[in-house]
């Protein structure tokens, strides 16, 4: 009889590429490898670079620009990217169905860059915002309420389009109970829970930050707020308990955003989970890095 093991029992996930076995064995250094750099990549023209106005410096690419804009940047050392679509193209619904089209912008993104920079290490995150008609990173039921079940099944389908895509590392950021679960079931049914890493935005908390990344993403809620699925600010111990779900379910690696004003959740995730790797995510008006902060 053969044995499935369970998504938190699946290690190999955890360093399947070799940038995550340099993270895996690095202390928190200030090191290309410690560093990911979010990308945006539209569908509005192919040959597109948007100056995106709350970012200065920062902009959206066509996905013809895309490796223009890495090449360089590749030799100067970077290692990873973390591929965010920005769907200006597609008719949106409430279950985001455009996420995982085959032309989409994430799709096609991790496709060619897999093909043209393949030392890369490709993460893409996942969400239902910026592909919903709602905005939101939840299915709703007609009453207006969440529903999560929903929400998780189809977080879980796109982790999987995005594997198969190329991605090495799918990173949800939405904060539904039960999708890191979720999602590495689905990978690991479909042969992918051992090669595709999962990094989780574990403790996310609602934040004023976001507003320039919701401009650059298009991924600004179309009714109320998410106060209802992301962290109450200051909640350190809903942090601890997102963290510990998260570790429970399988993540291979977690994150607090926004980092810059909740470095003492940081120092309590490590402390909490210190044989896990911890992405800090700062999102600032003049810049946005992505920060590996690894074993030490």
């Amino acid at each position: 009889m053969s044995f499935i093991p369970p998504a938190s029992h699946i290690i190999h996930s955890a360093f399947g590429h070799e940038v995550l076995r340099e993270i895996n064995t690095l202390g928190a250094k200030l090191t290309p490898q410690n560093f990911m750099l979010p990308v945006f990549v539209t569908n509005s023209n192919p040959d597109a670079v948007e100056p995106i106005v709350s970012l200065p410096g920062v902009n959206r690419y066509g996905i013809n620009k895309v490796t223009d804009f890495l090449s360089p940047l590749v030799q100067k050392g970077l290692r990873s990217v973390l591929i965010f679509g920005v769907d200006v193209s597609s008719v949106k619904d409430e279950c985001a169905s455009s996420a995982d089209l085959p032309g989409g912008p994430t799709m096609r993104a991790i496709a060619v860059i897999k093909q043209e920079l393949p030392q890369l290490l490709v993460a893409a995150d996942v969400c239902l915002c910026p592909f919903s008609s709602t905005g939101h990173c939840s299915v709703f039921n007609d009453d207006g309420k969440m529903n999560n079940q929903l929400s998780i099944n189809r977080l879980a389908e796109i982790s999987l389009s995005y594997a198969k895509a190329g991605a090495d590392v799918i990173a949800p950021s939405d904060m539904m109970d039960g999708r890191i679960g979720s999602i590495k079931t689905l990978l690991t049914k479909h042969g992918y829970g051992s090669s595709v890493s999962v990094l989780s935005y574990s403790a996310k908390f609602c934040s004023a930050f976001y507003g320039p990344f919701r401009d650059a993403a298009g991924s600004a809620p179309k009714f109320g707020d998410r106060r209802n699925y992301q962290l109450p600010p200051g909640s350190d111990n809903l942090a601890i308990r997102c963290t510990d779900r998260d570790v429970n379910e399988g993540t291979d690696m977690l994150m607090v955003k926004p980092a810059g004003a909740y470095l003492d959740i940081i120092s309590k995730v490590k402390t909490k989970h210190p044989n896990y790797p911890l992405a800090a995510y700062q999102v600032y008006i003049y810049c946005m890095l992505l920060i590996l902060i690894v074993r030490y």
